[in-house]
C-alpha cells in the first residue's frame, strides 16, 4: 500500500512539469539554409550531401542567391487574432555598417506542428550583407508566444 501511495504520488509530480513543458505555443526549430543560383540547398536529397553543400556555399559565396529560414512551430489551434511568425536579421554590410531585416508572414495553425519558409533573396539578399545572428519569434495579437536565436542574438 506505501508502494502504491509513494507511486502516485511521483506521478502526480511528474504530470504537471510535463504539462507546463508542453507549452501549446512555440518555435520548435529554425534551420537556416543557404540557397544557390538555382534555389537549391543540396543537390541530392541526403543529409549528409545537404551539409556538405552548404559548407561549399559557406565558402564559395558568389554561388548563394538567397538565405532561407525553415521554422518549425506549434500554435494553439482556432484563435481569433492572427498569428505571425517573425524572422529578424542582424548583418555587416558594406563598410562594416550594421543592417536590420525583419521578415514576417501570418500562419494558420494545421495540424500539431507545422513547417514555414521564410526567404531573404534577390537584391535585398544582395544588399543586405553578411548575416550575422537572427532570431525567429512567434506572435498572436501583439504578444510574443515564444522565440528561438542564433547565438550571437
Amino acid at each position: 500500500m506505501r508502494t502504491l501511495l509513494l507511486c502516485l504520488f511521483t506521478l502526480g509530480l511528474l504530470i504537471p512539469v510535463h504539462a507546463a513543458g508542453s507549452g501549446a505555443d512555440r518555435v520548435v526549430k529554425v534551420l537556416p539554409f543557404f540557397l544557390d543560383t538555382e534555389g537549391r540547398i543540396a543537390k541530392s536529397p541526403s543529409l549528409f550531401d545537404r551539409d556538405a553543400y552548404q559548407a561549399f556555399l559557406r565558402e564559395h559565396t558568389n554561388d548563394i542567391s538567397a538565405v532561407r529560414y525553415d521554422v518549425l512551430w506549434k500554435a494553439a489551434k482556432n484563435t481569433a487574432e492572427k498569428t505571425v511568425l517573425r524572422v529578424e536579421l542582424r548583418g555587416v554590410g558594406e563598410h562594416g555598417t550594421p543592417k536590420l531585416k525583419t521578415l514576417e508572414t501570418e500562419v494558420t495553425q494545421r495540424g500539431s506542428r507545422h513547417w514555414t519558409n521564410l526567404l531573404l533573396g534577390g537584391d535585398d539578399y544582395k544588399n543586405f550583407g553578411a548575416v550575422v545572428a537572427w532570431r525567429v519569434s512567434l506572435w498572436r495579437g501583439g504578444t510574443q508566444l515564444d522565440e528561438q536565436t542564433s547565438f550571437l542574438w
